[in-house]
């Protein structure tokens, strides 16, 4: 069913936009296919690992660092080392910080309340990512602005559901889940302009060892538990990294030569059906019937803020979790800054 609504978008959006790629073949489909299962086991990987939210976030993180560091100090290594001398190093830093803020906060919200709901609730980061753009004067056209408005809706409601019905943990989590994708969104915009200057991979080995080192303090200050997990555990985590956090992302960037990167950013929308029916079918979970026109609206909302950007030029931000080290040409380049979101 994923399979067939991802081609039915892809096509459309092709045809709309008079996209001149080549036509869409099987590998590309599955590996959009692939990518999307992929990011949507993010939530439900989480609530069903036996370990502390700060833990995961921890792991998820380090173990991403051992793939990619290996990579960038054979292949990048003057880089690295020149990231001070062109300025980059600040921006990397800022925005390893701003990456574990996002974690910090999002990767507990799974435990907290349902998946598809955390899921829906951290998918706001283009709204936020809209509302930064202001800020740094950069005018929005009215559709974006309609978006954003039906997803704060959406998001009201969905909350509101929580809270009427008394599920104050569950609130909790649909607030962090919100903080998860006001973070997401910082995080790209510092993440865009480290990216001016750097390649995917030393950038992300950078920015996920400052986010692991970060996360790791705070295990440590608040005693939080990194071992001794069950081995069910520990395969969900690599299982996390190795979906999620390395390989969705990154195929969906290979599928960028033949679907344009708005009808991505469309597409990985489908992450929120994904997680909800991963959510039911493993782990039992269902949002409360009133909360789904809420998530409706909240989906509805994002969509139209990810195609509101496209009629509003901005400069294209690189994906940061690429595993590709070349620099990006501009005919592949992602998503500008808000439409892109990190791996949950």
């Amino acid at each position: 069913m994923i399979a067939h609504s991802a081609r039915k978008i892809a096509q459309s959006g092709m045809e709309r936009s008079g996209d001149v790629r080549p036509r869409l073949d099987p590998l590309t489909i599955a590996a959009v296919t692939v990518a999307i299962i992929a990011v949507s086991s993010s939530g439900a990987l989480i609530a069903y690992a036996a370990a502390p939210a700060l833990a995961i976030a921890f792991w998820r993180n380090a173990m991403a660092v051992g793939v990619l560091a290996p990579v960038a100090v054979m292949r990048r290594r003057d880089e690295l080392r020149g990231l001070r001398a062109k300025g980059a190093l600040r921006w990397c830093l800022l925005a390893g910080i701003a990456l574990a803020a996002h974690f910090g906060t999002w990767v507990p919200a799974p435990k907290l309340t349902t998946v598809a709901t955390a899921t829906a609730l951290v998918a706001t980061q283009p709204v936020w990512a809209g509302l930064i753009a202001v800020g740094q004067g950069r005018r929005l056209g009215r559709w974006t602005w309609f978006g954003i408005a039906t997803a704060v809706v959406g998001a009201a409601v969905t909350a509101g559901v929580d809270f009427t019905s008394g599920g104050h943990t569950a609130l909790l989590g649909d607030v962090l889940a919100v903080l998860g994708g006001m973070m997401a969104a910082v995080y790209t915009s510092l993440g865009e302009k480290a990216r001016a200057q750097t390649s995917t991979t030393t950038y992300t080995t950078v920015c996920y060892s400052v986010c692991a080192v970060l996360l790791l303090a705070v295990c440590l200050a608040f005693g939080v538990q990194l071992s001794g997990y069950p081995g069910s555990t520990w395969v969900a985590l690599l299982a996390l990294t190795a979906g999620a956090q390395l390989l969705g992302h990154s195929l969906l960037n290979y599928a960028l030569h033949k679907i344009s990167a708005t009808t991505i950013s469309v597409l990985v929308l489908l992450e929120v059906p994904g997680a909800a029916l991963l959510g039911w079918a493993w782990l039992g979970q269902t949002p409360r019937p009133a909360a789904w026109p809420g998530i409706t609206l909240l989906v509805a909302g994002v969509a139209v803020v990810v195609l509101g950007a496209r009629r509003t030029p901005t400069p294209p931000t690189p994906d940061p979790l690429d595993l590709d080290t070349d620099q990006p040409t501009p005919e592949a380049r992602p998503t500008p800054a808000i439409g892109r979101r990190p791996h949950r």
